[in-house]
């Protein structure tokens, strides 16, 4: 089983190039998918969170209020450190159950795991190989405008306060470059596929 770590700044297309991957017959893996889930009702992550940050994080439902939780740990780097030292082990630990499943079901399969902040955690280092997406920084200016209907002043906002694409550039061991469109990337995406079936088959 080949572990892949899939990573990029936000709106750069990472979600198209995951939906190529399991097309060709990768297993994939949300990281921001496995991270809501470790936080449900009735887990230890939500009782750890309630633990630490107080019974008003929840809503009436008993659910996580992710604003409420985001509007504590925003601007304060000691509440958000607190935060993601009860939420990375238990996501870290969901998704190496997941890979052991995927192992069992076939040995010499592709298993990505798709996550925003993998270089900036370090948790990129778990994997056998890196993919980066990435696209020319107008357009993802254009892009996250367009998807969260933001100012140009917002959405720059949002893009600065990551890593810059460049520095993710570096950490890749395979580079998609989204800036043409969905047909230039998904036969990138393919020719990459290719080169990591090599790797696992050998």
């Amino acid at each position: 089983m080949l572990k892949v770590g899939l990573t990029g700044s936000i709106a750069v297309g990472k979600s198209y190039i995951c939906e190529v991957l399991r097309e060709l017959g990768a297993f994939v893996l949300d990281a921001d998918v496995t991270a809501r889930e470790v936080v449900e009702p009735n887990t230890i992550g939500l009782r750890q969170i309630v633990k630490y940050f107080g019974a008003e994080i929840l809503q009436e439902n008993g659910e996580l209020d992710r604003a409420r939780l985001g509007a504590i740990v925003f601007g304060d780097e000691r509440k958000r450190q607190l935060l993601n030292s009860i939420v990375h082990p238990l996501v870290f630990e969901a998704q190496n159950e997941w890979i052991s499943k995927c192992e069992k079901a076939a040995p010499h399969g592709i298993a990505v795991i798709d996550a925003a902040l993998m270089i900036e955690s370090g948790s990129y280092q778990r994997f056998n190989k890196l993919i980066v997406v990435w696209c020319e920084p107008a357009i993802q200016l254009q892009r996250l405008m367009l998807r969260n209907d933001l100012s140009e002043a917002e959405a720059r906002k949002r893009i600065n306060a990551q890593m810059p694409q460049e520095e993710k550039k570096r950490y890749a061991d395979f580079l998609i470059d989204t800036s043409g469109g969905f047909e230039a990337a998904r036969e990138r995406t393919i020719e990459i596929f290719g080169q990591l079936k090599l790797l696992v088959d050998t």
